[in-house]
């Protein structure tokens, strides 16, 4: 991993997702629909939820991050829930404005989230957890995956 902090490493998975969701829309309203690139996106996102639910939110909540690790995992839940949509959506190719009203809805959600997350819970990966998690976790970063149909936990309601 580079030099950067875990929440600086974090962070910037944020704004990469962002960015690709942003140029997905942008290629639509152009009259494109790159299922390639939002495929790829929603496949980040997902593995950003996997590596937050699977090494970082439990150490923090043994920590005492009780609450804020609880909303967290509600809107993971939510967004989920979108990405399906989108992923609906785009196997039915029909209904670019659909596509798009999802995809907004989507940035909508993750800088709601991101806004809690990345002043709440990152700064607490730099502190609160154990030096082999945070090893771990740099590793996932730079090369993990998350397992093939692994869901988030609140996916389902």
């Amino acid at each position: 991993m580079s030099s950067l902090t875990l929440s600086a490493e974090l962070t910037r998975e944020h704004r990469e997702i962002d960015v690709a969701l942003e140029a997905f829309i942008e290629k639509l309203d152009c009259g494109s629909v790159q299922h390639e690139l939002l495929t790829e996106t929603l496949d980040a996102l997902r593995r950003h939820i996997y590596l937050e639910e699977v090494f970082l939110f439990p150490p923090l909540r043994d920590a005492g991050i009780v609450m804020p690790i609880f909303v967290m995992m509600r809107e993971h839940g939510q967004l989920w829930r979108t990405m399906d949509a989108l992923t609906d959506l785009l196997a039915d190719g029909n209904d670019s404005s659909r596509l798009r009203d999802t995809c907004m809805q989507l940035l909508d959600q993750l800088l709601q989230h991101n806004s809690k997350e990345e002043p709440v819970i990152y700064p607490n990966s730099d502190t609160d957890l154990p030096p082999q998690t945070s090893a771990e976790l740099g590793r996932f970063i730079e090369t993990g995956r998350a397992p093939d149909g692994w869901i988030c936990q609140q996916a389902g309601g």
